[in-house]
């Protein structure tokens, strides 16, 4: 057991070329800071590991900052306020920050915000209630432009993002086609989820024929988190004015040399389409409307919620790996506390 003058992190060893290795990762241990005025020492209870951040271990300009090689890596955690040093925040108080990959966080109150665990536990507000629920949120409502009974199709439809937008899109009356990597996601996507059609596309053979078959009549959206196959099959299938909505394309994120585009792109003129990229940090607007909808809809009995988790921060590595290599169903989570 950690002592509580000591801090665990887990750092970059090395920029992964390719596929991650857990070689990659390097298991550290700290003197833990006490926090001084205006700051806040945390206990992370979960922390979150998320495809985004495979483009923080490139050294190049993006979105988000690089990780930097034998420092600390970061992002999504909850945990509970151990101590205070500023008067808007006390001892067992529950926040969500960005100083996760470590047991204990020391930061600026501001870094630090306030989360109601009688509403949903904790870990809620890094999947369902937290970014990814707001990234389907924002790819159906906002950028895709989702209509009542809808004709949609997500792509890695039992992760994190896609299991959320999947039922948001059933909850608007829409059809829902699903695409999964085993027999098991796609039957929770089935008989859970309620997608009206599912895609093993390891198993189908051929995706396009497979997504011909599962979307007759067409589609009016694409929720794209895999590109590559999957978006030149939801290419074909699209009717004319239909909307795309490019949340990630995690087929392609350790790739060594670029792959090539789809061979069916000239469809976006032909049929009339918009493709839109999206990143959900510029839309955080919709936070406030996204958590009333998708709270009602978890009380309601109408959302639910799939995690896979692992324990311990040792143990955070291994989780991260297994975002690409489909070991996950729903919501990749490390539990700390």
């Amino acid at each position: 057991m950690q002592s509580s003058t000591s801090n665990r992190e887990i750092r970059l060893a090395s920029r992964p070329v390719g596929m991650p290795t857990p070689d990659d990762f390097a298991l550290a241990e700290t003197p833990l800071r006490q926090p001084a005025e205006g700051e806040l020492l945390v206990r992370n209870l979960w922390m979150s590991v998320d495809p985004y951040m495979r483009g923080q271990m490139i050294d190049q300009k993006s979105y988000v900052t690089p990780f930097q090689v034998g420092e600390a890596l970061y992002g999504r955690a909850v945990g509970v306020v151990v101590e205070s040093r500023h008067k808007d925040f006390a001892p067992g108080d529950h926040v969500f920050h960005m100083l996760g990959w470590r047991d204990y966080a020391v930061g600026s109150w501001e870094g630090f915000e306030k989360i109601d665990v009688g509403q949903a536990p904790a870990q809620a507000y890094l999947g369902v209630l937290g970014a990814p629920g707001l990234t389907a949120y924002t790819g159906l409502f906002r950028i895709a432009e989702l209509k009542d009974g809808d004709s949609v199709f997500v792509s890695a439809a039992a992760g994190a993002v896609g299991s959320v937008a999947c039922q948001l899109a059933k909850a608007h009356g829409c059809r829902v086609i699903g695409s999964a990597g085993s027999d098991e996601k796609c039957a929770w996507l089935r008989d859970v989820a309620g997608v009206d059609a599912v895609i093993n596309y390891r198993a189908c053979g051929d995706l396009n024929a497979a997504l011909a078959a599962a979307a007759p009549d067409g589609l009016d959206v694409y929720f794209d988190n895999v590109g590559g196959d999957h978006l030149e099959a939801a290419l074909n299938q699209m009717k004319v004015f239909g909307r795309i909505a490019l949340c990630g394309m995690i087929g392609g994120y350790n790739d060594v040399a670029p792959a090539p585009g789809p061979s069916n792109l000239m469809l976006a003129i032909s049929r009339s389409l918009k493709l839109q990229g999206f990143v959900v940090r510029h839309h955080m607007d919709l936070r406030p409307r996204f958590r009333e909808e998708t709270g009602a809809l978890i009380r309601a009995g109408k959302m639910h919620v799939q995690e896979t988790v692992e324990h311990g921060l040792e143990n955070a590595p291994a989780a991260f790996l297994k975002l690409f290599t489909g070991d996950n169903t729903g919501k990749m989570l490390v539990k700390l506390g």
